[in-house]
């Protein structure tokens, strides 16, 4: 195997050990997102994009110059010289099975970078949902405290003005908690509609979670459908 190719290869197993980092399930979400936000990715991000396309453009090169030499030597019939000489056949086939391999170990290591790309972004924005849907969760309790509340000071006025007497002094007084029970009425009410609307957003970040965690399980499988090819690929060239 040629440098180049060793170098190929070695990207390749690099990839798969790094999606088998990614999919350990002990590790959550917002772990790896923690992890992604360290300063040293902070000052590689700039350059993130550059070497990811630069990456692809040298996979893709690679993938045609091995998909040639997979034709080149697929295409070629055995002349009479190489019938009557067998090491040149053999030869030819060593060829053709060095340029498959080539092709297999260029193709897995640019779809495994494309994947690689995109588990690491549905990590990162399902981390992001269940961060919200946390925020969402406490805001809609801290008003449903507050719509308790309310309704107890509702009631509290309520039992005041039953027990209200008919002097002026006192109708004075219930005029005030009629004010007070108004203004904590329409307190209540807003209350109940920003009570309302959080429930809401709660449940349109859980509908967002739950496709993201479908995406990142489908995404798995296909990672894990191509582990077995590549093992079932090894087994057939030794």
């Amino acid at each position: 195997m040629t440098l180049q190719w060793t170098a190929v290869a070695t990207f390749l197993y690099v990839e798969i050990g790094i999606l088998l980092l990614l999919c350990i399930p002990f590790i959550s979400a917002t772990r790896w997102q923690s992890i992604f936000k360290l300063n040293i990715w902070n000052k590689l991000s700039p350059f993130w994009n550059k070497g990811f396309l630069t990456m692809i453009i040298v996979l893709i090169v690679l993938f045609l110059d091995a998909v040639r030499e997979v034709k080149k030597y697929s295409g070629t019939e055995p002349g009479k010289d190489a019938k009557l000489n067998p090491n040149m056949y053999d030869h030819m086939h060593m060829k053709l099975f060095r340029a498959q391999r080539n092709l297999y170990i260029s193709g897995f290591s640019l779809f495994l970078w494309l994947v690689m790309r995109r588990v690491i972004t549905l990590i990162n924005q399902l981390a992001t949902a269940k961060n919200t849907t946390g925020a969402l969760q406490t805001q809609a309790e801290s008003a449903n405290q507050a719509a308790k509340k309310y309704m107890e000071d509702n009631e509290l006025l309520k039992q005041a003005l039953a027990k209200g007497k008919g002097d002026q002094a006192t109708a004075e007084g219930n005029e005030l908690l009629r004010k007070d029970l108004k203004k904590l009425k329409e307190e209540l009410a807003t209350s109940e509609d920003d009570l309302k609307k959080s429930q809401s957003e709660v449940k349109a970040m859980k509908r967002q979670s739950e496709g993201l965690t479908k995406e990142y399980d489908r995404l798995l499988l296909e990672h894990q459908e191509l582990q077995n090819q590549i093992a079932s690929g090894d087994k057939k060239d030794d």
